[in-house]
């Protein structure tokens, strides 16, 4: 399990996580929600060791996270996809995954990413092009399929759909739900809490940098008014 227990983060000497916790099972969608700046961003970025933390502890299957570097988080089994559909533009699409690969075994590179475009056959007529000409959608399928391409266990989207059209969300959330039956644990963050809700099984709401809820996502979709209190909280 990925665990997270009494999280606490600085930015700017400004307290942004005040002692969270949170677990993603193996094998499960666990959703993170809340309103922009409750703090899931920077959650996911201390998970995959962009940023320090001021205390308490991210744990992966009893390995402790905190305190190494993204390419430890990463050789742990915990893989992160950030907010913004960042690929390297002017490399071609298959550099893009080549270079997420770099971890492997030179002899095991060229069928990891041939399984990640068994994910995402959309991209293999894409794959001479550089990076930068794809669309939002595209991009956040290299994005994707960068970060299966090492096998994680544990994989943390931030904002899933962020600028895509229904029908690309559509098709990302199916890879969500197949990742996680074959038994990645995933972690995600997502703007449409309908969407989040519909494919997780636990939920999180942050409010300004503290957890609000923890429970199913079954009772939050029956008692909605815990997230628009949330986010009513942080307008």
């Amino acid at each position: 399990m990925l665990s997270v227990n009494e999280l606490r983060l600085l930015r700017g000497g400004k307290a942004v996580l005040h002692g969270i916790d949170l677990q993603v099972p193996p094998g499960e969608v666990t959703a993170l929600l809340g309103a922009n700046g409750a703090g899931k961003s920077s959650t996911v970025m201390a998970i995959g060791g962009v940023l320090p933390i001021a205390g308490g502890r991210i744990e992966v299957e009893g390995h402790a996270l905190h305190g190494q570097r993204p390419e430890r988080v990463r050789a742990r089994g915990v893989a992160v996809v950030p907010e913004g559909h960042r690929v390297l533009g002017e490399l071609s699409v298959l550099d893009n995954l080549r270079a997420a690969a770099t971890a492997l075994p030179a002899a095991r590179v060229a069928d990891a990413v041939e399984r990640v475009l068994g994910v995402f056959p959309e991209l293999r007529v894409k794959l001479a092009l550089p990076a930068r000409s794809l669309s939002g959608g595209q991009k956040q399928m290299v994005c994707i399929a960068q970060a299966l391409i090492g096998e994680p266990r544990y994989l943390a989207i931030d904002e899933l759909s962020l600028g895509l059209a229904p029908a690309v969300v559509k098709r990302l959330v199916e890879v969500v739900q197949q990742v996680a039956r074959e038994g990645v644990g995933v972690l995600l963050i997502e703007q449409f809490t309908t969407v989040a809700l519909a494919v997780s099984s636990r939920a999180y709401v942050l409010e300004r940098g503290r957890m609000a809820f923890a429970g199913s996502s079954q009772e939050l979709r029956e008692r909605p008014e815990i997230l628009h209190s949330s986010y009513l909280a942080a307008a």
